[in-house]
């Protein structure tokens, strides 16, 4: 059984805690999600795998604060594999399968951002 994108229980959570803010805290989550995606994306051509450790520990924290389940566990695996000085291919799949996600996860924050406005 695969893992939904989202927790619903989280974003229920942020939206009561954030009220009318909450539309406003899903466009600076995807603004800074897409900054860390071409963060990544520089990392890995430049080969700073610390560097690129930290953006996917940081990618994973915002993503886990905003209930989005599955890619924080796809920044869980990136930030291991820049750890373990994996093979720079294996890094490279694992920034593709976080872009993938998170072109999902944009979407449907989109969507949950056009049902609050």
């Amino acid at each position: 059984m695969s893992l939904p994108h989202l927790d619903t229980d989280t974003l229920l959570a942020l939206q009561e805690i954030m009220e009318d803010e909450y539309g406003n805290l899903l466009d600076i989550y995807i603004s800074d999600s897409e900054e860390r995606i071409r963060a990544l994306k520089e990392a890995y051509a430049e080969q700073e795998l610390v560097q690129l450790r930290h953006v996917a520990h940081s990618f994973k924290g915002s993503s886990s604060n905003m209930g989005a389940v599955v890619l924080t566990n796809l920044c869980r695996d990136l930030e291991e594999a820049a750890r373990r000085n994996a093979p720079l291919s294996v890094i490279d799949e694992k920034i593709e399968s976080v872009q993938r996600e998170f072109a999902i996860v944009r979407i449907l924050f989109k969507s949950e951002r056009q049902r609050h406005a």
